[in-house]
Protein backbone atom coordinates (compact mmCIF):
# COMPACT_ATOMS: atom_id res chain seq x y z
CA UNK A 1 0.00 0.00 0.00
CA UNK A 2 1.21 3.51 -0.84
CA UNK A 3 3.05 5.21 2.03
CA UNK A 4 0.90 7.86 3.77
CA UNK A 5 -2.38 6.66 2.19
CA UNK A 6 -5.37 5.73 4.34
CA UNK A 7 -6.81 2.24 4.07
CA UNK A 8 -10.29 3.68 3.39
CA UNK A 9 -12.26 6.90 3.99
CA UNK A 10 -13.44 5.80 7.46
CA UNK A 11 -9.83 6.15 8.69
CA UNK A 12 -10.08 9.91 8.00
CA UNK A 13 -12.54 10.43 10.87
CA UNK A 14 -11.23 12.72 13.62
CA UNK A 15 -8.13 14.89 14.02
CA UNK A 16 -10.14 17.95 12.96
CA UNK A 17 -8.42 21.33 13.38
CA UNK A 18 -8.94 23.93 16.08
CA UNK A 19 -9.17 27.51 14.77
CA UNK A 20 -9.20 30.87 16.56
CA UNK A 21 -12.15 33.22 15.98
CA UNK A 22 -11.17 36.83 15.25
CA UNK A 23 -13.88 39.03 13.74
CA UNK A 24 -17.14 37.78 15.29
CA UNK A 25 -15.52 37.99 18.74
CA UNK A 26 -14.22 41.56 18.36
CA UNK A 27 -14.42 43.44 21.66
CA UNK A 28 -14.40 40.36 23.89
CA UNK A 29 -11.62 39.92 26.47
CA UNK A 30 -11.60 36.15 26.06
CA UNK A 31 -9.85 34.00 23.45
CA UNK A 32 -12.40 31.95 21.52
CA UNK A 33 -11.57 28.90 19.43
CA UNK A 34 -13.67 26.47 17.42
CA UNK A 35 -13.31 22.72 16.92
CA UNK A 36 -14.03 22.22 13.20
CA UNK A 37 -15.94 18.93 13.29
CA UNK A 38 -17.64 19.79 10.02
CA UNK A 39 -14.36 18.83 8.29
CA UNK A 40 -14.89 15.13 9.06
CA UNK A 41 -15.39 13.09 5.83
CA UNK A 42 -19.12 12.68 6.50
CA UNK A 43 -19.50 16.42 7.11
CA UNK A 44 -20.10 16.36 10.87
CA UNK A 45 -19.05 15.20 14.33
CA UNK A 46 -21.48 12.30 13.96
CA UNK A 47 -18.73 10.41 12.11
CA UNK A 48 -17.21 9.72 15.53
CA UNK A 49 -20.56 8.47 16.83
CA UNK A 50 -21.17 6.26 13.78
CA UNK A 51 -17.71 4.69 14.02
CA UNK A 52 -18.19 3.84 17.68
CA UNK A 53 -21.76 2.55 17.29
CA UNK A 54 -20.75 0.30 14.38
CA UNK A 55 -17.73 -0.97 16.31
CA UNK A 56 -20.04 -1.93 19.17
CA UNK A 57 -22.66 -3.45 16.81
CA UNK A 58 -20.06 -5.61 15.06
CA UNK A 59 -18.73 -6.79 18.42
CA UNK A 60 -22.31 -7.83 19.23
CA UNK A 61 -22.73 -9.82 16.02
CA UNK A 62 -23.81 -7.48 13.19
CA UNK A 63 -22.69 -9.04 9.88
CA UNK A 64 -22.14 -7.41 6.43
CA UNK A 65 -25.38 -7.41 4.44
CA UNK A 66 -27.38 -6.42 7.52
CA UNK A 67 -29.43 -3.23 7.82
CA UNK A 68 -28.57 -0.15 9.89
CA UNK A 69 -31.67 1.79 10.96
CA UNK A 70 -31.79 5.18 12.67
CA UNK A 71 -34.06 8.11 13.52
CA UNK A 72 -31.89 11.03 12.42
CA UNK A 73 -32.07 14.71 11.60
CA UNK A 74 -29.54 14.03 8.87
CA UNK A 75 -25.98 14.10 10.17
CA UNK A 76 -25.98 10.76 11.99
CA UNK A 77 -27.56 9.24 8.90
CA UNK A 78 -24.88 10.73 6.62
CA UNK A 79 -22.13 9.34 8.85
CA UNK A 80 -23.71 5.90 9.16
CA UNK A 81 -24.36 5.83 5.38
CA UNK A 82 -20.71 6.64 4.65
CA UNK A 83 -19.42 3.91 6.96
CA UNK A 84 -22.09 1.44 5.75
CA UNK A 85 -21.04 1.98 2.11
CA UNK A 86 -17.47 0.98 2.96
CA UNK A 87 -18.42 -1.95 5.21
CA UNK A 88 -21.26 -3.45 3.19
CA UNK A 89 -24.48 -2.60 5.08
CA UNK A 90 -27.91 -1.38 3.93
CA UNK A 91 -29.43 1.72 5.59
CA UNK A 92 -32.94 2.93 6.46
CA UNK A 93 -33.26 6.43 7.95
CA UNK A 94 -36.35 8.03 9.50
CA UNK A 95 -36.37 11.84 9.48
CA UNK A 96 -38.68 14.69 10.59
CA UNK A 97 -40.16 16.75 7.75
CA UNK A 98 -38.53 20.04 8.84
CA UNK A 99 -35.16 18.84 7.55
CA UNK A 100 -33.66 20.41 4.45
CA UNK A 101 -34.07 18.67 1.08
CA UNK A 102 -30.28 18.57 0.75
CA UNK A 103 -30.04 16.35 3.85
CA UNK A 104 -32.57 13.89 2.44
CA UNK A 105 -30.90 13.89 -1.00
CA UNK A 106 -27.50 13.46 0.66
CA UNK A 107 -28.63 10.24 2.37
CA UNK A 108 -30.23 8.85 -0.78
CA UNK A 109 -26.98 9.51 -2.66
CA UNK A 110 -25.40 6.76 -0.54
CA UNK A 111 -28.20 4.36 -1.49
CA UNK A 112 -30.09 4.74 1.79
CA UNK A 113 -33.87 4.49 2.08
CA UNK A 114 -35.33 7.63 3.75
CA UNK A 115 -38.72 7.69 5.51
CA UNK A 116 -40.04 11.23 6.26
CA UNK A 117 -42.39 11.82 9.24
CA UNK A 118 -44.27 14.89 10.58
CA UNK A 119 -42.42 17.17 13.02
CA UNK A 120 -45.45 18.73 14.72
CA UNK A 121 -46.49 15.63 16.70
CA UNK A 122 -45.60 14.49 20.23
CA UNK A 123 -42.54 12.22 20.64
CA UNK A 124 -44.82 9.32 21.72
CA UNK A 125 -47.21 9.76 18.75
CA UNK A 126 -47.02 6.66 16.48
CA UNK A 127 -46.35 9.01 13.50
CA UNK A 128 -43.31 10.66 15.13
CA UNK A 129 -39.95 9.78 13.70
CA UNK A 130 -38.86 8.20 16.99
CA UNK A 131 -41.84 5.81 17.05
CA UNK A 132 -41.69 4.96 13.32
CA UNK A 133 -38.00 4.06 13.72
CA UNK A 134 -38.81 1.74 16.66
CA UNK A 135 -41.50 -0.05 14.63
CA UNK A 136 -39.25 -0.52 11.59
CA UNK A 137 -36.45 -1.86 13.81
CA UNK A 138 -38.78 -4.64 14.99
CA UNK A 139 -40.08 -5.39 11.48
CA UNK A 140 -36.68 -5.48 9.69
CA UNK A 141 -34.66 -8.73 9.91
CA UNK A 142 -30.88 -8.70 10.66
CA UNK A 143 -31.20 -5.05 11.72
CA UNK A 144 -29.07 -2.83 13.94
CA UNK A 145 -31.06 0.06 15.41
CA UNK A 146 -28.44 2.72 16.15
CA UNK A 147 -30.81 4.51 18.59
CA UNK A 148 -28.47 7.46 19.18
CA UNK A 149 -30.83 9.01 21.76
CA UNK A 150 -30.49 6.05 24.13
CA UNK A 151 -27.32 4.22 23.07
CA UNK A 152 -24.50 4.60 25.63
CA UNK A 153 -22.10 4.25 22.70
CA UNK A 154 -23.06 7.86 21.78
CA UNK A 155 -21.43 9.74 24.70
CA UNK A 156 -18.79 7.00 24.83
CA UNK A 157 -17.70 7.98 21.29
CA UNK A 158 -16.86 11.49 22.48
CA UNK A 159 -15.29 10.26 25.72
CA UNK A 160 -12.97 7.97 23.74
CA UNK A 161 -12.34 10.30 20.79
CA UNK A 162 -13.33 13.98 21.00
CA UNK A 163 -12.30 14.64 24.60
CA UNK A 164 -8.77 13.16 24.36
CA UNK A 165 -8.24 14.87 20.97
CA UNK A 166 -9.18 18.34 22.30
CA UNK A 167 -7.04 17.82 25.39
CA UNK A 168 -4.02 16.80 23.30
CA UNK A 169 -4.46 19.58 20.72
CA UNK A 170 -4.79 22.31 23.38
CA UNK A 171 -2.22 20.73 25.75
CA UNK A 172 -4.82 21.30 28.44
CA UNK A 173 -4.98 25.08 27.86
CA UNK A 174 -8.78 25.21 27.80
CA UNK A 175 -10.99 26.90 30.39
CA UNK A 176 -14.50 26.60 28.93
CA UNK A 177 -16.07 24.07 26.54
CA UNK A 178 -19.27 25.16 24.76
CA UNK A 179 -21.53 22.86 22.71
CA UNK A 180 -25.09 22.81 21.43
CA UNK A 181 -27.39 20.39 23.23
CA UNK A 182 -28.99 17.68 21.10
CA UNK A 183 -28.74 14.01 22.00
CA UNK A 184 -26.26 15.06 24.69
CA UNK A 185 -23.50 12.79 23.40
CA UNK A 186 -20.99 15.58 22.73
CA UNK A 187 -21.31 17.51 25.99
CA UNK A 188 -21.74 14.40 28.16
CA UNK A 189 -18.86 12.38 26.69
CA UNK A 190 -16.39 15.17 25.90
CA UNK A 191 -17.31 16.94 29.13
CA UNK A 192 -16.72 13.82 31.25
CA UNK A 193 -13.23 13.39 29.81
CA UNK A 194 -12.30 17.07 30.15
CA UNK A 195 -13.59 17.22 33.74
CA UNK A 196 -11.45 14.19 34.62
CA UNK A 197 -8.41 16.00 33.25
CA UNK A 198 -9.26 19.46 34.65
CA UNK A 199 -11.88 19.57 37.41
CA UNK A 200 -12.48 23.32 37.21
CA UNK A 201 -13.16 23.45 33.46
CA UNK A 202 -16.56 25.02 32.71
CA UNK A 203 -19.04 23.13 30.52
CA UNK A 204 -21.66 25.37 28.89
CA UNK A 205 -24.62 24.03 26.91
CA UNK A 206 -26.45 26.03 24.23
CA UNK A 207 -30.17 25.41 23.72
CA UNK A 208 -32.65 26.99 21.26
CA UNK A 209 -35.85 28.74 22.38
CA UNK A 210 -38.56 26.06 22.11
CA UNK A 211 -36.45 23.17 23.45
CA UNK A 212 -36.90 21.56 26.89
CA UNK A 213 -33.36 21.68 28.25
CA UNK A 214 -32.96 25.33 29.24
CA UNK A 215 -36.02 25.52 31.48
CA UNK A 216 -35.31 22.16 33.07
CA UNK A 217 -31.73 23.13 33.98
CA UNK A 218 -32.78 26.57 35.25
CA UNK A 219 -35.99 25.70 37.12
CA UNK A 220 -36.33 21.91 37.27
CA UNK A 221 -39.62 22.23 35.35
CA UNK A 222 -40.56 20.25 32.27
CA UNK A 223 -42.23 23.00 30.25
CA UNK A 224 -44.06 22.83 26.92
CA UNK A 225 -41.66 22.51 23.96
CA UNK A 226 -42.58 24.11 20.64
CA UNK A 227 -41.21 23.99 17.11
CA UNK A 228 -38.32 26.15 15.93
CA UNK A 229 -36.30 26.36 12.71
CA UNK A 230 -32.67 25.66 13.63
CA UNK A 231 -31.76 22.02 12.98
CA UNK A 232 -29.64 19.59 14.97
CA UNK A 233 -29.90 21.04 18.49
CA UNK A 234 -32.54 21.10 21.22
CA UNK A 235 -35.05 18.36 22.01
CA UNK A 236 -38.73 17.94 22.90
CA UNK A 237 -37.94 14.96 25.20
CA UNK A 238 -35.04 13.83 27.38
CA UNK A 239 -32.60 11.37 25.71
CA UNK A 240 -30.91 9.01 28.17
CA UNK A 241 -27.60 9.90 26.46
CA UNK A 242 -27.82 13.42 27.94
CA UNK A 243 -26.22 14.07 31.32
CA UNK A 244 -27.49 17.53 32.27
CA UNK A 245 -25.85 17.29 35.71
CA UNK A 246 -22.42 17.71 34.09
CA UNK A 247 -23.30 21.25 32.90
CA UNK A 248 -21.94 24.28 34.71
CA UNK A 249 -24.23 26.65 32.80
CA UNK A 250 -26.71 26.80 29.96
CA UNK A 251 -27.42 29.61 27.46
CA UNK A 252 -30.48 30.11 25.30
CA UNK A 253 -30.48 31.40 21.72
CA UNK A 254 -33.26 32.02 19.19
CA UNK A 255 -33.45 31.13 15.50
CA UNK A 256 -32.49 34.60 14.29
CA UNK A 257 -29.35 34.73 16.46
CA UNK A 258 -28.35 31.26 15.23
CA UNK A 259 -28.83 32.00 11.54
CA UNK A 260 -27.20 35.45 11.48
CA UNK A 261 -24.15 34.10 13.32
CA UNK A 262 -23.98 31.13 10.93
CA UNK A 263 -23.80 33.56 8.00
CA UNK A 264 -21.22 35.72 9.82
CA UNK A 265 -19.00 32.71 10.55
CA UNK A 266 -18.93 31.95 6.83
CA UNK A 267 -18.56 35.50 5.52
CA UNK A 268 -16.21 36.88 8.19
CA UNK A 269 -14.27 33.82 9.37
CA UNK A 270 -14.42 31.53 6.32
CA UNK A 271 -16.07 28.78 8.38
CA UNK A 272 -18.84 27.25 6.24
CA UNK A 273 -20.93 25.72 9.03
CA UNK A 274 -24.56 24.81 9.65
CA UNK A 275 -27.09 26.45 11.97
CA UNK A 276 -26.09 24.50 15.06
CA UNK A 277 -22.55 25.87 14.71
CA UNK A 278 -23.93 29.40 14.53
CA UNK A 279 -26.05 28.62 17.60
CA UNK A 280 -23.04 27.36 19.58
CA UNK A 281 -20.92 30.42 18.76
CA UNK A 282 -23.81 32.85 19.40
CA UNK A 283 -24.36 31.15 22.76
CA UNK A 284 -20.66 31.19 23.60
CA UNK A 285 -20.41 34.93 22.85
CA UNK A 286 -23.53 35.60 24.93
CA UNK A 287 -22.02 33.60 27.83
CA UNK A 288 -18.62 35.32 27.48
CA UNK A 289 -20.18 38.80 27.60
CA UNK A 290 -21.78 37.99 30.94
CA UNK A 291 -19.36 35.55 32.59
CA UNK A 292 -16.09 35.60 30.62
CA UNK A 293 -12.83 36.53 32.31
CA UNK A 294 -9.89 38.29 30.66
CA UNK A 295 -7.61 35.83 28.87
CA UNK A 296 -10.01 32.92 29.34
CA UNK A 297 -9.77 30.27 26.59
CA UNK A 298 -13.15 29.14 25.30
CA UNK A 299 -13.55 26.20 22.92
CA UNK A 300 -16.74 26.01 20.83
CA UNK A 301 -17.85 22.84 19.08
CA UNK A 302 -18.89 23.27 15.41
CA UNK A 303 -21.00 20.25 14.49
CA UNK A 304 -21.69 20.25 10.78
CA UNK A 305 -21.02 21.87 7.41
CA UNK A 306 -23.05 24.53 5.63
CA UNK A 307 -23.57 22.78 2.28
CA UNK A 308 -26.80 21.16 3.48
CA UNK A 309 -28.32 24.54 4.34
CA UNK A 310 -27.77 26.59 1.17
CA UNK A 311 -31.52 26.47 0.40
CA UNK A 312 -32.33 27.84 3.88
CA UNK A 313 -29.85 29.75 6.04
CA UNK A 314 -27.74 30.93 3.09
CA UNK A 315 -30.78 31.75 0.93
CA UNK A 316 -31.84 35.41 1.33
CA UNK A 317 -35.37 34.68 0.10
CA UNK A 318 -35.91 31.94 2.72
CA UNK A 319 -34.41 34.16 5.42
CA UNK A 320 -36.71 37.05 4.42
CA UNK A 321 -39.83 34.87 4.22
CA UNK A 322 -39.16 33.70 7.78
CA UNK A 323 -38.40 37.21 9.06
CA UNK A 324 -34.73 36.60 9.84
CA UNK A 325 -33.33 39.46 7.77
CA UNK A 326 -33.75 42.97 9.18
CA UNK A 327 -35.36 44.43 6.08
CA UNK A 328 -38.31 42.06 6.63
CA UNK A 329 -40.27 43.31 9.63
CA UNK A 330 -42.43 40.19 10.10
CA UNK A 331 -45.22 40.32 12.66
CA UNK A 332 -42.99 41.66 15.42
CA UNK A 333 -41.69 40.22 18.68
CA UNK A 334 -42.95 39.30 22.15
CA UNK A 335 -41.72 42.72 23.32
CA UNK A 336 -44.25 44.31 20.95
CA UNK A 337 -47.07 42.16 22.35
CA UNK A 338 -46.17 43.13 25.91
CA UNK A 339 -46.06 46.80 24.87
CA UNK A 340 -46.37 49.14 27.83
CA UNK A 341 -46.44 46.16 30.22
CA UNK A 342 -42.82 45.23 29.38
CA UNK A 343 -40.68 45.60 32.49
CA UNK A 344 -43.67 46.55 34.65
CA UNK A 345 -43.81 44.77 37.99
CA UNK A 346 -45.55 41.43 37.62
CA UNK A 347 -48.01 39.97 40.07
CA UNK A 348 -46.38 36.76 41.33
CA UNK A 349 -46.08 34.55 44.41
CA UNK A 350 -43.12 33.07 46.22
CA UNK A 351 -42.63 29.30 46.49
CA UNK A 352 -43.45 29.58 50.21
CA UNK A 353 -46.66 31.62 49.72
CA UNK A 354 -49.63 29.71 51.15
CA UNK A 355 -52.48 28.43 48.98
CA UNK A 356 -54.77 30.78 50.96
CA UNK A 357 -52.67 33.83 50.04
CA UNK A 358 -52.34 32.69 46.40
CA UNK A 359 -56.14 32.56 46.12
CA UNK A 360 -56.32 36.09 47.53
CA UNK A 361 -53.72 37.35 45.01
CA UNK A 362 -55.62 35.78 42.10
CA UNK A 363 -58.91 37.23 43.34
CA UNK A 364 -57.65 40.75 44.03
CA UNK A 365 -55.67 40.91 40.78
CA UNK A 366 -58.53 39.55 38.69
CA UNK A 367 -56.08 37.07 37.12
CA UNK A 368 -56.42 33.36 36.42
CA UNK A 369 -52.79 32.19 36.63
CA UNK A 370 -49.99 33.12 38.98
CA UNK A 371 -46.24 32.75 38.34
CA UNK A 372 -44.31 31.18 41.21
CA UNK A 373 -40.83 32.63 41.68
CA UNK A 374 -37.88 32.02 43.95
CA UNK A 375 -35.40 34.89 44.24
CA UNK A 376 -36.74 36.37 41.01
CA UNK A 377 -36.28 33.09 39.11
CA UNK A 378 -39.31 31.39 37.58
CA UNK A 379 -40.18 28.11 39.33
CA UNK A 380 -43.60 27.29 37.89
CA UNK A 381 -47.16 28.50 37.55
CA UNK A 382 -50.46 27.88 39.35
CA UNK A 383 -53.89 28.48 37.90
CA UNK A 384 -57.28 28.62 39.65
CA UNK A 385 -58.03 25.10 38.48
CA UNK A 386 -54.80 23.76 40.05
CA UNK A 387 -55.66 25.26 43.43
CA UNK A 388 -59.21 23.91 43.24
CA UNK A 389 -58.07 20.42 42.23
CA UNK A 390 -55.63 20.14 45.13
CA UNK A 391 -58.12 21.44 47.70
CA UNK A 392 -60.86 19.06 46.50
CA UNK A 393 -58.43 16.10 46.50
CA UNK A 394 -57.59 16.78 50.15
CA UNK A 395 -53.86 16.48 49.41
CA UNK A 396 -53.22 20.15 50.21
CA UNK A 397 -54.72 22.59 52.69
CA UNK A 398 -55.09 26.36 52.63
CA UNK A 399 -51.81 26.58 54.58
CA UNK A 400 -49.77 24.43 52.14
CA UNK A 401 -46.95 26.24 50.30
CA UNK A 402 -48.03 27.00 46.75
CA UNK A 403 -44.60 25.98 45.42
CA UNK A 404 -45.59 22.34 46.01
CA UNK A 405 -48.41 22.50 43.48
CA UNK A 406 -46.78 24.68 40.84
CA UNK A 407 -47.15 23.26 37.33
CA UNK A 408 -44.99 23.35 34.20
CA UNK A 409 -47.89 23.81 31.78
CA UNK A 410 -46.34 26.80 30.04
CA UNK A 411 -43.78 27.60 27.37
CA UNK A 412 -40.96 30.08 27.89
CA UNK A 413 -39.89 32.73 25.41
CA UNK A 414 -37.75 35.87 25.48
CA UNK A 415 -38.75 39.48 24.64
CA UNK A 416 -36.98 39.03 21.28
CA UNK A 417 -38.85 35.84 20.31
CA UNK A 418 -40.64 36.38 17.01
CA UNK A 419 -44.44 36.34 17.04
CA UNK A 420 -44.43 33.50 14.51
CA UNK A 421 -42.63 31.37 17.14
CA UNK A 422 -44.90 32.68 19.92
CA UNK A 423 -47.91 31.39 17.97
CA UNK A 424 -46.29 27.96 17.90
CA UNK A 425 -45.58 28.14 21.65
CA UNK A 426 -49.18 29.02 22.50
CA UNK A 427 -50.61 26.23 20.34
CA UNK A 428 -50.20 23.74 23.23
CA UNK A 429 -49.28 25.77 26.31
CA UNK A 430 -51.76 27.73 28.45
CA UNK A 431 -49.49 30.77 28.52
CA UNK A 432 -45.99 31.85 27.47
CA UNK A 433 -43.74 33.08 30.27
CA UNK A 434 -41.32 35.78 29.12
CA UNK A 435 -37.87 35.59 30.72
CA UNK A 436 -34.81 37.79 30.27
CA UNK A 437 -31.48 36.94 31.92
CA UNK A 438 -33.39 34.18 33.76
CA UNK A 439 -35.79 36.70 35.33
CA UNK A 440 -39.51 36.74 34.66
CA UNK A 441 -40.49 39.95 32.85
CA UNK A 442 -43.94 39.18 31.45
CA UNK A 443 -46.73 36.73 30.68
CA UNK A 444 -48.49 36.38 27.34
CA UNK A 445 -51.75 34.47 27.02
CA UNK A 446 -53.55 33.50 23.81
CA UNK A 447 -55.96 36.42 24.21
CA UNK A 448 -53.02 38.87 24.40
CA UNK A 449 -51.69 37.58 21.08
CA UNK A 450 -55.15 37.65 19.47
CA UNK A 451 -55.68 41.22 20.69
CA UNK A 452 -52.25 42.30 19.37
CA UNK A 453 -52.81 40.72 15.94
CA UNK A 454 -56.32 42.19 15.71
CA UNK A 455 -55.04 45.69 16.46
CA UNK A 456 -52.16 45.23 13.99
CA UNK A 457 -54.68 44.19 11.33
CA UNK A 458 -56.70 47.39 11.85
CA UNK A 459 -53.75 49.76 11.54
Amino acid sequence: MMHGALEDITKAVGNTPIVRLNKVTAGLDVEMYVKCEYLNPGGSHKDRLAANLLRRAEEEGLKPGGTILEATSGNTGASLALLAAVRGYKCIFVMPDKMSQEKISNLRAFGAKVVVCPTAVEADDPRSYYQVAKRLAVETPNCFYANQYHNPGNPEAHYLSTGPEIWAQTQGEIDVFVAGLGTGGTISGTGKYLKEKKADIKLVGVDPVGSLYYDFVKSGRITKPFSYKVEGIGEDFFPSTMNLKILDDIVRVDDKECFLMTRDLTRLEGLFVGGSGGAAVAGAIKWAKEHGKKGQRIMVFLCDAGQKYVSKIFNDDWMRENGFLDEQAGLGTVRDVLGARYRQKLVSANVSTTVRDAITILKEGGISQLPIVDGGKLRGIVAEVDLLRHLVSGKKTLESPVGEIAEGDYATVTPDTKIELLQSALADAKVAMVTENDELVGIVAKIDLIDFLARAGQS
